[in-house]
């Protein structure tokens, strides 16, 4: 099966290129509510199964017993920028864990912003794990480990104990089964295991509303999914994409990017969750598709739903800063009904 174009991008009235792409939502009760492409092909979920990947940092209790709070929870469901203040946060979440920095086993990279680690730079300062985008999510697992008793040494390999338990959880709450063939390695070195994007969605229906999940477990998601959308700078930071759409609702919409194209996330006040896959692997067109559907699910509401449109349609400009072109969403996105 062939998914459809949903993202174009025009130089002057000419389409350039095209982005394929498909999308899942579904509600509480497992429904598929409304669908494009192909969700039911085996995706690379990468980082936007974080939040889920984050439930046994609070179902075991470590959260509480070392002192975290949304803040601490937002950055533990991030792919964060680097900036200062994730850094900071990181290393203070580390401490309170009993480690530091050294315990990291996510690897170092400078900043993705540009503006971020060019302050780096010019600081005279060489990045470290801190600034790892995935450094609140291991800071969880790490946390997670000393908590539990677990070796923290070794803790991203496939196999260790907290890596089973969280295999498990994802399991659990996406329904389907993470199959060591289908397993493959993150850029964080973590495993990541590919899953139909309707399942990946699922996962996220059930995290909003608690459907088909322990009371323990529901109160976990929602106390995970509040957190986000809670301190959205935290799970991704200045500018990102995620910062900018959780902050047009604030405390109604859960975004979470991941790696190659994909999104996920939910409404919680609809009992609705969905993922995204860009075909090509391109953010340029996963943002424009993400923008796209949450103002096709918040149709009901003119304001906030155009405000959601007007992001997905991005004016493009060369170097001299001279409008070229737009990228925007095709008909069959742009025009879908949801419900």
């Amino acid at each position: 099966m062939s998914n459809p174009v949903l993202v174009e991008v025009f130089r002057g009235q000419v389409v350039e290129s095209r982005h394929r792409g498909a999308i899942a939502v579904v509600d509480g009760d497992g429904r598929t509510v409304f669908s494009l492409g192909d969700i039911e092909r085996p995706v690379f979920p990468r980082s936007a199964i974080k939040a889920i990947q984050a439930l046994p940092l609070v179902e075991s209790g470590a959260a509480d017993a070392f002192g975290f709070d949304n803040i601490d929870l937002a950055m533990a469901c991030a792919s964060h920028s680097g900036e200062p203040e994730h850094v900071a946060r990181a290393a203070s979440m580390l401490e309170r864990a009993g480690l530091d920095s050294t315990a990291l086993e996510c690897g170092v990279h400078w900043p993705f912003d540009m503006p971020v680690s060019l302050a780096l730079a010019k600081s005279g300062e060489e990045p470290t794990p801190l600034h790892n985008n995935c450094s609140g999510k291991h800071t969880g697992f790490l946390a997670t480990c000393m908590h539990c008793g677990f070796e923290p040494k070794g803790y991203v390999a496939l196999g260790s104990s907290v890596q089973e338990m969280v295999r498990e959880t994802m399991q659990s709450v996406t329904g389907a089964p993470h199959a060591i063939d289908l397993c493959g390695t993150d850029g964080c070195s973590m495993p990541t295991f590919a899953i139909p994007l309707a399942s990946l969605a699922r996962g996220f229906a059930r995290m909003a509303t608690g459907n088909d999940l322990s009371p323990e477990r529901a109160k976990a998601a929602k106390r995970l999914i509040e957190a986000c959308m809670a301190e959205p700078f935290y799970v991704a930071g200045t500018k990102r994409a995620c910062t900018t759409l959780m902050g047009m609702a604030p405390g109604r919409v859960f975004v979470k990017l991941g790696a190659e194209g994909v999104f996920a996330g939910a409404v919680p006040e609809l009992g609705l969750g969905f993922a995204i896959k860009c075909d090509d692997g391109a953010t340029r067109a996963s943002e424009t598709m993400v923008a796209s559907l949450l103002s096709r699910l918040f149709a009901f509401e003119p304001e906030l739903s155009a405000k959601f449109d007007r992001y997905s349609t991005r004016e493009m400009k060369n170097w001299n800063k001279i409008p070229y072109g737009v990228l925007a969403p095709t008909e069959a996105l742009a025009k879908a009904e949801i419900g």
